[in-house]
């Protein structure tokens, strides 16, 4: 596909990061077509090659979230590095980075730095708690961002300690939102005019974001809001509801019309004719009651019959689906949501697919995750100039 056919192939990404949170926004943009550079310390490469799960030395960590992009590497800690990378940012557009606050600083390719040499640079700094605020020099993590922001405070049972969710969620969120937010500032710069910006988003931030109410209601309410399994309180019914396949499936009631069509697969207009279950905040107060009225259906109905009643009568309902389920569903394969991507060693591999769709941009073919390095020549002596004998000093003194 050319770059005139993606979505972002005139845009150049320079991701100097590690793991997942700002990298992973880089991953995003090369999805729909951006030029993204990945430097990596040399011989080492980034930490999320060593992490299982792993086939032989390949992590599959590593090759889903670096697929797309170009490796080549650099020693940010030497000075030579340093000055190595303000050549490298002379034409780029973004450059991505989640060092601990203070460090680019250190080295001298911060943003105020590198702007002095390319004005349009638009920058997105993740750390575990932003640029700025008194811990603003303490490490953090994933798990620290789901705890400092409340969202592990209110995941799991009552009786229980907090929950971790399944996966990297912080880390994703923040992507996603690093993404947007990078995205933004390109088009004011563009669109509006603007000059280039440096933007600070803290892995706590984008998931206190995303806290529903809960601020709003300790503010106005004074609630705090705590843990509930899962039962939620914008919900009744609602619950994980085991089957009789050893399964579980997910329903969950907020209206009247969808509780209706509920009332409707289980055959107990009865429910609807009790004046004490009409609107949700009633319901709410019979959470209990009404949720072991669905569980005994649940389970006493054999699975297709209970999945048929479900879907004639137009209720929302999901089985919790493992990946087996996923890979062998055939709304994922309707929708291409699993692709296979070629890798030079492990040949084909299968992923998440791209997402979103675009009506009028075919979707963008997915190359394999690079080796570490293996841009090296392209970028520097075709693409950034270097001689042969300036290239081959850097390798002999370890810089790349």
């Amino acid at each position: 596909m050319s770059i005139e056919q993606t979505m972002l192939g005139k845009l150049r990404v320079i991701d100097i990061g590690t793991m997942v949170a700002a990298p992973v926004a880089g991953t995003l943009m090369a999805d729909f077509g951006a030029y993204v550079i990945k430097v990596e310390q040399p011989k080492v490469g980034d930490t999320l090659r060593d992490l299982d799960p792993k086939v032989g030395n390949e992590s599959l960590w590593w090759n889903v979230d670096a697929r797309n992009k170009k490796s080549i590497t650099l020693n940010l800690r030497t000075p030579q590095g340093q000055e190595v990378l303000k050549r490298l940012v002379q034409d780029a557009d973004v450059v991505l980075e989640n060092f601990r606050p203070g460090t680019l600083e250190k080295w001298g390719i911060d943003y105020e730095s590198l702007t002095k040499i390319n004005p349009r640079l638009v920058m997105l700094s993740v750390s575990g708690f932003g640029q700025t605020g008194p811990l603003s020099n303490r490490a953090g993590y994933d798990r620290m961002g789901l705890a400092f922001s409340g969202i592990m405070g209110i995941t799991g049972f009552p009786d229980r300690p907090p929950v971790r969710i399944g996966i990297s969620l912080a880390d994703y969120t923040t992507a996603i939102l690093g993404a947007f937010s990078v995205m933004t500032a390109l088009y004011h710069r563009d669109v509006n005019g603007g000059k280039g910006q440096h933007i600070d988003l803290a892995l706590y931030e984008s998931m206190f974001r995303v806290s529903e109410a809960m601020t709003t209601a300790y503010d106005q309410l004074g609630t705090i809001r705590a843990r509930t399994g899962n039962v939620h309180f914008g919900a009744a019914p609602g619950n994980n509801f085991e089957t009789q396949d050893g399964g579980y499936i997910v329903l969950t009631c907020s209206g009247d019309a969808i509780f209706k069509r509920l009332c409707t697969a289980m055959n107990r207009p009865d429910l609807l004719d009790d004046p004490d279950l009409q609107g949700h905040s009633n319901r709410w107060a019979r959470i209990d009651e009404l949720n072991a009225i669905v569980a005994q259906w649940v389970i006493s109905t054999p699975i297709d019959a209970l999945t048929d009643a479900l879907d004639d009568a137009g209720v929302p309902y999901s089985k919790v689906m493992t990946i087996e389920d996923i890979v062998n569903h055939p709304q994922y394969q309707a929708r291409e949501n699993i692709i296979s991507v070629e890798h030079p060693t492990l040949g084909p591999i299968k992923m998440q697919g791209v997402v979103p769709r675009f009506s009028n941009i075919p979707t963008p073919n997915v190359q394999a995750a690079p080796s570490i390095g293996q841009h090296n020549d392209v970028v520097y002596l075709e693409q950034m100039g270097f001689s042969e004998d300036e290239y081959q000093h850097l390798k002999d003194e370890g810089i790349i």
